[in-house]
């Protein structure tokens, strides 16, 4: 099957998603996710990309991000690759792949699905049962976005605002409710496929732009035998 081209707009945030190759570590201590991090922040910097919201778990890395410039992720993405994969293999001696091939991203729309992604994103270590609260772990952006440290990578998205007059405090009780699984799944199936995750207005939006698919396509009469 071949791959799904690349979203090409700017100012529309993407859900990225890199996992290690055959899901195997990609952190291994703590000088590690603080070179990625480096990385990361210096990537988006010179190449026109927001970071909203991220988390580094020990074998994959989830972002919300905007480009302002066409192609921008995709350069940063490839700058942190090069960067990061470069340190590993130097500090563990090792060679080969690092990464499990090409990052997914899928478009978010704004508003409530930003809130769910930035809530996803900072969620992960919780869900995986490696710490109680995410302000236990100190690779994300939970603590920035919940007002209790200072982190010049994130550039919180405009929708936070619509939580409240105290975003800060607004976004840990946010966080404090737990997504239903319906919103999980629409949000890992979107990102897997590279599609969409939003309305219906935003995808009908999205498809008149880019003449792209921006939703799963219903298996047809041809499908069902394939």
């Amino acid at each position: 099957m071949s791959r799904r081209p690349r979203f090409s707009l700017t100012d529309f945030p993407l859900h990225i998603v890199q996992r290690g190759n055959d899901r195997q570590p990609c952190f291994f201590r703590e000088a590690d996710y603080l070179t990625y991090l480096g990385a990361l922040g210096d990537a988006s910097a010179h190449y026109g990309v927001r970071i909203h919201a991220y988390v580094l778990m020990t074998n994959h890395v989830h972002l919300l991000a905007t480009p302002l410039v066409a192609g921008a992720v995709s350069r940063m993405m490839q700058s942190i690759g090069a960067r990061y994969v470069g340190y590993v293999n130097s500090t563990r001696q090792r060679t080969g792949a690092l990464w499990e091939g090409r990052y997914h991203a899928c478009l978010v729309d704004v508003d409530e699905y930003v809130l769910a992604a930035c809530r996803y994103i900072d969620l992960n270590p919780v869900r995986a049962r490696m710490v109680a609260h995410p302000v236990e772990w100190p690779w994300s952006s939970y603590a920035a976005l919940a007002g209790l440290r200072a982190d010049t990578l994130v550039a919180p998205h405009p929708s936070l605002g619509t939580l409240g007059a105290t975003p800060g405090t607004e976004y840990a009780a946010w966080c404090s409710t737990p997504a239903d699984e319906d919103e999980l799944s629409t949000l890992r199936a979107a990102t897997a496929g590279e599609l969409c995750y939003g309305s219906d207005a935003f995808k009908v939006e999205i498809e008149a732009i880019t003449a792209r698919a921006t939703r799963r396509r219903r298996p047809g009469p041809t499908d069902a035998s394939s």
